[in-house]
């Protein structure tokens, strides 16, 4: 700044008016404005530094990454779900031989039987909301194989109704009433248990929609293959 030395006191050559300048004796008294001074430094440097987080956020910087993260997370999750519901809902194949009928009691035309008296059979489990579509071309393989055949009704499902629509007596309606079955085979579907003569489980078959053709592994269950068959079957088209 110029001054004007030998202008009038408190003017200087850049027509500002007129300022009051007080230079204090010590220093120490400027640590207020000092330590004030160095705090507007920092909040400065901090915004600074904030601007460089949240300007990204406000546009498309970071938002479209979070948005493709979140949406490959929601896809992962479907993927996942589909296969874990799809292995519950896909019924059971050829498997499970070799272990006993659970030890429990069932209803057979109304009267409490033990499940062990029904041997060799093949029961055909029956869960709620089935279609059942392959019921009647079960019940024809027993029939053909000598082997009787009894329909489960499993969660408190009555299969009377059912059994004289495919063809068999009363005496082949079976009510899982402790629901034994239902939690050991967890039938989605259709299920056949196969039975053997010594009330162990020599395979259990969920219907996957094309039928079964067990009639073979059904002959092994008797004791004299080629028998005429104990399941009456009334005449119609198998899949009824």
């Amino acid at each position: 700044m110029r001054v004007n030395i030998g202008g009038d006191p408190g003017r200087d050559d850049y027509g500002l008016p007129p300022v009051d300048i007080e230079i204090p004796d010590d220093a120490r008294e400027l640590d207020r404005e000092v330590l004030a001074y160095h705090r507007e430094l920092r909040a400065l440097r901090w915004r600074r530094r904030t601007r460089w987080l949240v300007v990204p956020l406000g546009r498309d910087g970071m938002v479209l990454p979070l948005l493709a993260g979140c949406l490959a997370l929601t896809l992962l999750a479907g993927t996942l779900l589909t296969v874990f519901s799809g292995e519950q809902m896909t019924p059971p194949s050829l498997g499970r031989s070799g272990h006993q009928l659970p030890n429990a009691s069932v209803l057979v035309a109304g009267m409490q039987e033990p499940l062990s008296s029904l041997r060799p059979s093949v029961l055909a489990l029956v869960p709620p909301g089935c279609r059942c579509t392959h019921l009647r071309q079960l019940a024809a393989e027993a029939n053909t194989a000598g082997v009787e055949i009894y329909i489960v009704g499993t969660q408190g499902l009555q299969v009377a109704g059912l059994a004289r629509q495919t063809g068999l007596a009363a005496t082949h309606a079976v009510e899982d009433t402790e629901g034994v079955l239902s939690d050991t085979y967890h039938p989605a579907t259709l299920t056949a248990v196969l039975v053997d003569v010594d009330g162990s489980v020599a395979a259990v078959v969920g219907d996957r929609g094309k039928g079964f053709g067990l009639t073979a592994r059904m002959r092994s269950l008797v004791p004299q293959p080629g028998g005429t068959g104990t399941a009456s079957v009334a005449a119609g088209p198998a899949g009824g």
